[in-house]
């Protein structure tokens, strides 16, 4: 009686975990680009499959092919009951805005704006505090003095990442040159490898040879041009060093893994809230990528610089400048 009691309980707890796995349903809405950009959206990609794979819940996802898409995928998602809906990149605002207001119930999150609504959880980064980290680096790295960027689509959170950089270029050596250009001023700046690649070249041609990406898709193009002429990448969102080992320097990460992992284990555990969530250096949100790929580029002085650097950042000694409050860089 007692195994056959244990052996009930045992059915019980697993009906009860099917259960709850069944009617819990999350969803991820990604950004132009796709969910195998080697970039942000691969990063939210990466927390949606950790998810998976430590609950045991599956969650849906969609791969938007124009921006007309994103409002019909949001609420189809919302009609059949998923819930939370995660909205990966800034342009998914004015749908989740829409899509939020007409299913109150339905809990929503966004990597990258501000939604103001009680139902949703808005993410954003201190990019620029990962930025300027990797532009210490660059200019140590640096043989020439002169480093580079490139940006996806030219809007003020990808000027964030530029102005970060250059203060943190500047940081090492205020005598550094750094070009800078932008891929466009459209949603296709994200996924055009060609162009990341001639633009990049162009740096180089004029002396760079370092030059960091955060321009998505487009940023593949950036890191095979840097491996073909024999100079240095920076990759971003996702750990890219192993792109092309030896060729990129580093990684800004931008931890979009996590957030959706925190916003699906939230909901799941009932422990969800809205509001403002906003993610730098002392949270955990950015940092820089280390591993056996890129180790071999990173001296003992890289580190320990930009390791200071990070301790000032987080107490406040350190201050880097927020294109995104006051649009305007002065480095």
């Amino acid at each position: 009686m007692k195994k056959l009691f244990m052996l009930s309980a045992a059915a019980a707890m697993m009906m009860s975990v099917g259960a709850m796995a069944e009617d819990f349903k999350p969803a991820v809405l990604y950004d132009l680009g796709g969910k195998f950009d080697k970039s942000f959206n691969e990063a939210a990609y990466t927390g949606a499959q950790k998810f998976k794979e430590d609950t045991g819940i599956e969650y849906r996802d969609f791969e938007i092919q124009n921006d007309a898409q994103r409002e019909q995928a949001m609420r189809n998602f919302a009609k059949r009951g998923m819930s939370p809906i995660v909205a990966i990149g800034f342009a998914q605002a004015n749908a989740v805005e829409k899509v939020a207001k007409e299913f109150p119930d339905i809990q929503f999150a966004i990597v990258d704006m501000v939604v103001d609504l009680p139902n949703v959880r808005s993410i954003v980064f201190k990019e620029h505090e990962g930025s300027y980290i990797v532009g210490m680096l660059a200019a140590m790295a640096s043989e020439t003095g002169k480093v580079g960027f490139v940006g996806g689509m030219d809007i003020p959170l990808i000027r964030k990442f530029a102005c970060g950089y250059k203060q943190g270029v500047m940081a090492a050596n205020a005598q550094a040159e750094i070009f800078e250009n932008m891929t466009g001023t459209t949603g296709a700046a994200w996924n055009d490898p060609v162009k990341g690649g001639e633009l990049a070249k162009s740096q180089f041609d004029r002396g760079a040879d370092i030059v960091y990406h955060a321009a998505g898709g487009t940023g593949i193009g950036v890191l095979q041009a840097a491996a073909d002429a024999g100079k240095l990448g920076i990759g971003v969102d996702s750990n890219q060093n192993g792109l092309h080992p030896g060729s990129v320097l580093t990684s800004m990460l931008k931890r979009v893994d996590v957030a959706v992992y925190q916003a699906f284990e939230d909901a799941k555990n009932d422990i969800w809230t809205s509001g403002f969530e906003v993610l730098g250096l002392a949270e955990g949100g950015v940092d820089w990528a280390l591993d056996d790929n890129n180790a071999p580029l990173i001296s003992d002085d890289m580190k320990a610089a930009v390791e200071k650097a990070s301790a000032g950042i987080i107490s406040g000694e350190i201050v880097v400048h927020d294109y995104m409050s006051d649009q305007s860089c002065p480095f």
